[in-house]
């Protein structure tokens, strides 16, 4: 499983960076705001800010709803660094788009996912990724992870190449359970990655083989 970090905040990317297992960011135009970040020109240069700290792919995505107007700013963000994937949204015109894109060699990410047919129809039009958004979906009573198990028998039946990226991933049992039915990727904050590696015992086992290492210097 590959994992994304989920923010605008450079030193949280450079955080998930030194640990070692970022493989690429996701961001949009609320996390910018968060961070202060407003105006074309300082939204695109953290665009690129960001894609010199990871290696891995970063979504950036259009404002536009409509095609013309998704298809300008896509070539715009693509244009920016080559790590940059287009994000787009789940809509008639965005599919149009993913279509667009993908026949211009141009990689995308088809966000706001909320069904499987809205997955398939990406897929079908060469999207790069989907992100199906899991914790959305259980803030109204839906099944967010059933949603990933539907995408991933879909998929797996017709040999689609597009990456299920699972998104509003909100905590770690969220990444352990998308991993065991074959998310290809999970995008979350910092802290939930940094979950992964808490366990009472691993802290209680460390703080005893030390004790045992002090007694042992005497």
């Amino acid at each position: 499983m590959k994992f994304f970090i989920d923010t605008a905040n450079l030193e949280q990317i450079r955080e998930a960076q030194s640990l070692g297992v970022l493989d690429g960011v996701t961001t949009n135009p609320s996390l910018m705001a968060k961070e202060g970040i407003s105006g074309d020109a300082a939204v695109k240069s953290h665009y690129v800010a960001i894609c010199e700290i990871v290696e891995g792919d970063v979504s950036a995505e259009v404002i536009s709803t409509d095609f013309d107007g998704m298809i300008s700013e896509g070539r715009i963000l693509a244009d920016l660094h080559a790590n940059i994937v287009v994000k787009v949204p789940a809509t008639a015109d965005g599919i149009r788009a993913i279509r667009w894109f993908t026949d211009n060699g141009i990689r995308t990410n088809c966000t706001l996912i909320f069904s499987a047919g809205q997955a398939l129809l990406a897929a079908k039009a060469g999207a790069s990724y989907v992100s199906p958004f899991v914790g959305r979906l259980d803030d109204i009573s839906s099944d967010g992870l059933q949603l990933i198990e539907k995408i991933r028998v879909i998929y797996d039946n017709y040999d689609y190449g597009t990456e299920i990226l699972a998104a509003s991933v909100r905590h770690t049992m969220h990444i352990i359970e998308c991993a065991e039915i074959g998310a290809d990727i999970m995008t979350g904050p910092l802290s939930a990655i940094k979950g992964l590696l808490k366990h009472p015992l691993t802290d209680s086992g460390l703080a005893q083989f030390l004790a045992d290492h002090a007694k042992a210097k005497g």
